[in-house]
């Protein structure tokens, strides 16, 4: 009798244990996916506003290489005048 109570009680014990486990399982495996999911949130943003600065930095660049080469312009233009046209104290008096 006693090997049979025994066997009862350690059968029991188990399927509790079985029973725990599994509980336990589900609570990570529910976080875990929680997880993920503010994860793939996360890098959903990231792309958004990576592709807005992209954007944005697409829509800078070509007027980066206007503005600099409408310096570059100005720069001659200037050198031009100041060639052509030396200011009054280089000038010389008779």
């Amino acid at each position: 009798m006693v090997k049979n109570d025994l066997s009862f009680w350690m059968t029991l014990a188990g399927t509790v244990c079985w029973g725990v486990c599994f509980w336990w399982m589900h609570q990570l495996s529910t976080k875990q996916n929680v997880l993920l999911n503010q994860l793939r949130e996360q890098g959903r943003r990231i792309e958004k506003l990576s592709k807005m600065e992209h954007d944005l930095i697409k829509e800078v660049h070509p007027q980066v290489s206007e503005i600099k080469e409408g310096m570059e312009e100005m720069i001659a233009v200037v050198k031009e005048n100041a060639e052509s046209n030396p200011p009054a104290s280089k000038k010389k008096t008779h």
